[in-house]
């Protein structure tokens, strides 16, 4: 079978590093973004031992957006998949009395992937091929009083996802939205969520693999997620203000 090639947004990620290894150990191309690449160094060399037909780390910077036609030049191979794993969660209180803050966390979660993913699906559509994987947020699902400035760029994220998969079917290519709910990574470090409810980034990288290959359209990672927030998409407003989450 031929090698595929891999292109991972945001590479540096716990989740990123654990779709990697498990890319490698199917034998294809990764390449993996970072602003600095020196720090994928060892987990590129690793992917190679682990039997990624090439693997290679290239610099970018996801907030400058109007290089964003140069970074996909300077690939010089249009991949077979790109998983955007791009993200930031900053303190909802600092996010409300710092604008640049917020900027940077609806940048990074919306404005940089729309753009960038919006790139190279036209390139995709023009070749007639190709997947596009978009890690979301359950934390879209509903504008919430703890987080609604993160999730209000996921559920812009999921938005556009949602109609970019309408459109890119008539070319062939296949988009698929992750809405991982609670992961163990450095990103919820100074959390603690509940343990039944939290999975571990190589369930991610396991569940991505997974619906890639039966070309799902939205993934839950842990599937209790997906009656979870079920429940919480139908509590009324009257109820929801009175809650505090």
């Amino acid at each position: 079978m031929t090698a595929k090639t891999i292109l991972i947004i945001g590479g540096t990620s716990d989740i990123s590093l654990a779709l990697a290894r498990r890319y490698a150990a199917l034998g294809q191309h990764l390449i993996l973004t970072a602003r600095d690449v020196s720090k994928l160094d060892a987990d590129m060399a690793d992917a190679r031992v682990r039997g990624a037909a090439s693997a290679r780390a290239v610099a970018f910077d996801l907030l400058q957006t109007e290089q964003y036609g140069a970074f996909i030049d300077s690939l010089g191979v249009l991949p077979d998949t790109i998983v955007c794993m791009a993200g930031i969660m900053s303190d909802q209180p600092a996010a409300q009395r710092d604008g640049a803050l917020a900027e940077a966390m609806m940048v990074t979660n919306y404005v940089g992937p729309v753009l960038l993913l919006g790139a190279f699906a036209n390139r995709m559509e023009q070749r007639g091929s190709g997947c596009i994987v978009g890690v979301s947020s359950v934390a879209g699902d509903r504008g919430r009083y703890s987080n609604y400035i993160y999730g209000s760029s996921k559920a812009g994220f999921t938005a556009f996802l949602a109609g970019l998969r309408a459109r890119m079917a008539r070319a062939n290519v296949h988009v698929m939205t992750v809405k991982p709910g609670f992961i163990n990574t450095r990103m919820v470090a100074h959390m603690t969520p509940p343990p039944l409810i939290t999975a571990q980034p190589d369930d991610v990288a396991a569940a991505i693999i997974r619906g890639v290959d039966a070309r799902s359209n939205v993934i839950y990672v842990l599937k209790r997620w997906r009656w979870i927030m079920m429940i919480v998409t139908h509590i009324p407003e009257c109820i929801a203000k009175k809650l505090g989450w």
